[in-house]
C-alpha cells in the first residue's frame, strides 16, 4: 500500500495532456520491440503513447484491420464508435473516422458529441441486430475507445462485433496480427480520407428511455430514497443526470467535472491515477460523502464497471454485491427462464456458488473474462453474468438480452431498486448472507514468475498438480478447463470444501496472479495463499 494512496493527486501527479497528445502522433512504433506492437488483452489493445504503446500508427492499423475483419466476416451494417473521457480517446477517435470513412464503412457517432458510455455502444448494436429492418440492411458492429480505469496517460482500443459483447480471441488474434503486419509494412496498406458522410445517434437517449425495460425505477422513485452517483470524471456523467430528469428519481451527480488529468481523484493503493470504483483508495473522496445518500455509487472511466456504498457498510466487496444482486435478482424476475443459468468467473467469490445452490439453479463458471457470457446472454439461457472485479449484466423483465458487455450503470440502479424494494441496503442483505452461508477472506496477490514460467502456467494441465491436499483440507478438482463450458483457464484452479486458489499468469509483468478464499477465515487464507505458491511451485519446476 503506498503511503499516499487514498489522498487527493497533487500537480506532480498530474500528466501533461498536451505532451501525451502530442507523443501520440509523433512517436513512431517499432514493431520489433514486443512492449510497442499491438497487443489485444481481455478487454482490448491497450497502452500509454509515452511509451511507444498507444501511438496514431497503432489506431491507423488497427482500425484497417478491423475494417477487413468485419469485411471478411460479412458485417455490412453501420459501425457504432464511442469514447471515452481519456485524454488519448478523442484523437484515437479522430484517427478511426479517417479510415472506416476511407474503407466505405458506414460509421454512426454520438448526436451530441459526447462520451460514450461501453454499455451505451453495446446496447446500440443489439438494438440495431434485433430489429428485424434494420438488420436487413446489414448487421451493425461497433468499437470502443477506451482503457476502463486504466491511469490518465492510457489509451485503449476494443472491438464489438455483431454479438454486441467484446470480441473473442480468435477475432482479437487475427485483428492484432494484421495490424503489426500493416505497421511492418510502413501502413502502406492503409486508406484513409477526410471522414465526411459521418452519421450520428443518441445513443444517451435510447439507453436511458429503455432503462425501464430492466429496472424497476418506479419503485425507486416511490420509495424517495436518496441516490448519489459518481461518474469520477467518466463517460457516464451527461447519462446519470438523464436518467435523474428521465424518471423523476431523487439523485444528485456528487461530481461533475471531467478532467483529463484527473485531478479530484484520490490516489490508488499503488499511488497512481486509476479510476477505479471497487477501490477503497480511488474511492476515498466518494466514501466522504456515504452518509449522505441511501445508495451512493461510482463508475470508471468507460462505465462498465461499478462501485455501491451504502451507508451502514462502506464500499461493498465487489464479490459481496454480486451475490446479492443475484439473490435478488432471482427472487424478483418472474420473466426469466426457470433454467436459467448464473454465470460467474471462475475466481469470482464461491458464495455466488453457495447462493446458487440455495436457489436451485445451474452455476456457470467460466474463464476470466466477460466474453464468455455473450452467448448466453444474447439467447436467454445465462440469466446474469458478472466477474470479480465488477463487471456484470443481466437480462430484462422479459428475459431477453439488455447488453453483452459490462454495465456499470445498471448495476449501480439495481443497488437504488434493491434498496427501494426490499427496504435493506445491500450490505444489510450480504450480512444475511453470511448469516447463513459463512463469512469468506478472500484476496488477490502476486508471485514471481519468469517469462517461462508463465508461458508453462498458462498452459498448466491441472493433472500436473502433485498435491493432494491444501491447508489441512482434501484437494476435490484440479481445473485446467472451466467447469461451465469447457474452455481453457489460461491457469489452474485448485478447490476444497471450504477453500480455492487459482493462479493466471500476468500479461504484463514478470508475475503471476493468485487468487485465494477460504470460507474458515483470514488465518485459513493465508496457508491457502503460501501452500498455492509451493504447489504452482512445484508444478513449474521451482
Amino acid at each position: 500500500m503506498h503511503e499516499r494512496a487514498g489522498t487527493t493527486a497533487t500537480a506532480d501527479d498530474l500528466i501533461d495532456v498536451e505532451g501525451l497528445v502530442r507523443a501520440y502522433y509523433e512517436l513512431k512504433p517499432d514493431a520489433s520491440q514486443p512492449t510497442q506492437r499491438v497487443a489485444f488483452g481481455t478487454s482490448g489493445h491497450r497502452g500509454s503513447s509515452l511509451k511507444t504503446a498507444f501511438n496514431e500508427d497503432h489506431i491507423l492499423a488497427i482500425t484497417q484491420a478491423i475494417c477487413e475483419y468485419r469485411a471478411a466476416q460479412g458485417t455490412t451494417g453501420p459501425l457504432f464508435i464511442g469514447a471515452d473521457t481519456h485524454a488519448l480517446s478523442a484523437p484515437a477517435q479522430t484517427t478511426a473516422l479517417d479510415v472506416l470513412v476511407a474503407n466505405g464503412v458506414r460509421v454512426l457517432v454520438d448526436e451530441f458529441d459526447d462520451f460514450v458510455p461501453t454499455p451505451a455502444v453495446s446496447h446500440a448494436i443489439l438494438k440495431w441486430n434485433n430489429d428485424p429492418a434494420k438488420r436487413a440492411e446489414g448487421e451493425a458492429d461497433g468499437i470502443v475507445i477506451t482503457p476502463s480505469h486504466n491511469p490518465p496517460a492510457d489509451g485503449g482500443f476494443k472491438y464489438n462485433p455483431p454479438h454486441g459483447g467484446p470480441a473473442d480471441s480468435d477475432a482479437t488474434t487475427w485483428i492484432a496480427n494484421r495490424a503489426n503486419e500493416l505497421i511492418e509494412g510502413g501502413l502502406r496498406e492503409v486508406n484513409q480520407a477526410e471522414p465526411s458522410g459521418v452519421e450520428t445517434y443518441d445513443f444517451r437517449t435510447n439507453y436511458v428511455d429503455d432503462l425501464a425495460n430492466i429496472i424497476d425505477l418506479d419503485a425507486i422513485k416511490r420509495s424517495g430514497i436518496k441516490i448519489g452517483a459518481d461518474p469520477l470524471g467518466g463517460a457516464s456523467v451527461s447519462y446519470w443526470a438523464a436518467i435523474r430528469d428521465r424518471y423523476g428519481l431523487d439523485l444528485t451527480v456528487v461530481n461533475e467535472r471531467v478532467d483529463p488529468t484527473w485531478s479530484f481523484m484520490t490516489l490508488d493503493w499503488d499511488g497512481k491515477i486509476r479510476m477505479d470504483p471497487s477501490s477503497p483508495s480511488a474511492m476515498a473522496s466518494v466514501l466522504s460523502h456515504r452518509a449522505d445518500f441511501d445508495i451512493l455509487t461510482g463508475n470508471d472511466a468507460d462505465a462498465d464497471r461499478h462501485g455501491i456504498v451504502t451507508p451502514d457498510g462502506g464500499l461493498m466487496n465487489p464479490n459481496h454485491y454480486l451475490a446479492v444482486a443475484i439473490e435478488y435478482l432471482f427472487a424478483h424476475r418472474p420473466g426469466w427462464r426457470d433454467d436459467a443459468a448464473i454465470g460467474k468467473t471462475l475466481v469470482s467469490s464461491s458464495m455466488i456458488d453457495r447462493v446458487a445452490s440455495s436457489l436451485g439453479r445451474r452455476l456457470w463458471e467460466v474463464p476470466v473474462g466477460f466474453k464468455w457470457f455473450v452467448p448466453g446472454l444474447i439467447d436467454g439461457s445465462v440469466a446474469f453474468g458478472g466477474e470479480e472485479s465488477a463487471g456484470a449484466s443481466f437480462l430484462r423483465f422479459d428475459g431477453t438480452v439488455w447488453t453483452t458487455d459490462k454495465d456499470g450503470i445498471l448495476l449501480c440502479l439495481l443497488a437504488s431498486e434493491i434498496r427501494a424494494v426490499t427496504g435493506k441496503s445491500p450490505s444489510e442483505l450480504y450480512r444475511s448472507l453470511v448469516e447463513r452461508f459463512g463469512d469468506p477472506a478472500y484476496e488477490r496477490t502476486d508471485a514471481p514468475a519468469s517469462a517461462e514460467q508463465k508461458a508453462r502456467l498458462a498452459k498448466l494441465d491441472g493433472d500436473a498438480i502433485a498435491a493432494t491436499g491444501l491447508a489441512g483440507e482434501p484437494i476435490t478438482a484440479k481445473l485446467s478447463r472451466a467447469p461451465g463450458n469447457d474452455a481453457a483457464v489460461g491457469g489452474v484452479k485448485v478447490v476444497t470444501e471450504d477453500a480455492w486458489f487459482a493462479a493466471r499468469p500476468s500479461g504484463t509483468e514478470d508475475v503471476y496472479k493468485i487468487y485465494a478464499e477460504s470460507f474458515r477465515g483470514p488465518e485459513h487464507l493465508r496457508e491457502v495463499q503460501a501452500e498455492a505458491q509451493r504447489i504452482v511451485g512445484d508444478a513449474l519446476g521451482g
